[in-house]
């Protein structure tokens, strides 16, 4: 046989091989019905699935996710209270879209406001929340888009707090889950708001009182967040559950579905994610929250190691049967110098499958390290230097 082609058809074959391993290692997503999607292992923070996660969208109503995560801000700075009634202003009443149905002559509790910005959508209860938070709603913008980017949303501008279209107004499906993953971590005591099916305030229509996340009435381990819909941004959804396993007990899985053509196909796309998600991949939890992951010696410390780890636990997501493949590697600066504070950065924890590099864990001091007394600087400096 001629050698070239000996050659091209081991180089061939080799190609192959390689697909089929990336394949194997990568499990397909079902098919979605929606302009871009993000499935996102929260507990992992890895991302399972996704399509056009950077393109620029309408965020409709998912703009209240924002406008949630600073009224909880507030609440827990204590700059208002639950019980505390706030005012209705004209603005607030005249509002378009979804409404809660206040209005002028009405002083209407945090707490029911809330509720109604989540449960039913009304952009009247999310406008007299942003009034009473930010005193303006363009002052409440403001904080909303000083917020995105303390946040790392790259890609998102706000222009108003409720999510009516608008130049400007537009978001991604990467930030979203980023801005529900911020919500979900930092405010569990606010999250029952989410799962609530339904709710109206009293002398309000009993029509409206419905949550327009079906999926809330479907899937028992589905527990929020929100829906969204304009005529430009589709029907979009951000839907999370929680599910236990006999490995993993509370894995959550968040879907970010944007841009579907109908109420009903957003719900099934998402929960067609949030199956496929739950199948297809397992979660492995390789260490606790404050659990040291190594413990290597300091030099010139008071102490004579240090403890590396996470406050979290360090979770990864693998595709269903592949978790006896997994192996870490710790990479750090050697030697290492006290001081280090309590959070200090140090190492990281490279988690791989075969040649997969599946995450990289940041690796923190989980307690101080001050230095240790002149002499014995001194003696770790000869000994340093000996080595």
């Amino acid at each position: 046989m001629n050698p070239l082609r000996i050659v091209r058809t081991l180089l061939a074959s080799a190609f192959l091989w390689l697909c089929f391993t990336a394949h194997a290692q990568s499990p397909q997503p079902p098919e979605i019905a929606a302009r871009s999607y993000l499935l996102m292992d929260v507990g992992a923070n890895q991302i399972l699935a996704e399509k056009d996660i950077d393109s620029a969208v309408e965020p409709a109503s998912l703009t209240k996710l924002m406008t949630a995560y600073l009224v909880f801000d507030a609440l827990r700075a204590k700059k208002i209270d639950l019980k505390q009634a706030l005012p209705v202003s004209e603005r607030a009443w005249k509002m378009e879209g979804s409404r809660m149905f206040i209005d002028p002559k009405m002083r209407v509790p945090v707490e029911e406001l809330i509720k109604g910005m989540i449960v039913q959508s009304g952009n009247d209860a999310t406008m007299a929340l942003a009034e009473g938070v930010g005193g303006t709603a363009e002052r409440f913008v403001e904080l909303m888009n000083q917020q995105a980017k303390a946040l790392g949303l790259r890609n998102t501008g706000y222009r108003n707090p409720e999510g009516l279209t608008a130049p400007g107004h537009t978001t991604t499906a990467r930030d979203l889950s980023l801005l529900s993953v911020r919500l979900i971590r930092e405010f569990p005591e606010y999250m029952h708001f989410f799962s609530i099916r339904k709710y109206r305030l009293e002398g309000t229509p009993t029509a409206n009182d419905t949550n327009r996340n079906t999926l809330l009435f479907r899937d028992p381990t589905v527990d929020g967040l929100k829906t969204g819909h304009t005529a430009a941004a589709g029907y979009c959804l951000v839907a999370t559950a929680k599910r236990d396993f006999p490995n993993m007990q509370g894995r959550r899985l968040l879907a970010v579905v944007l841009g579907a053509n109908s109420e009903t196909a957003r719900a099934n796309e998402a929960q067609k994610l949030l199956n496929w998600g739950y199948t297809a991949f397992e979660g492995l939890k390789l260490f606790d929250a404050n659990q040291a992951v190594v413990e290597p010696p300091v030099w010139k410390g008071a102490r004579k190691t240090v403890k590396l780890g996470q406050a979290m636990p360090i979770v990864i997501a693998v595709p269903a049967g592949t978790a006896s493949r997994v192996r870490t590697q710790v990479v750090r600066a050697d030697p290492l110098i006290a001081p280090f504070n309590r959070g200090q950065q140090i190492g990281t924890l490279k988690v791989t499958s075969g040649e997969q590099v599946l995450r990289e864990v940041p690796l923190v001091a989980l307690e101080p390290v001050e230095q240790a007394g002149v002499l014995s600087r001194a003696w770790d400096a000869v000994r340093l230097w000996v080595k």
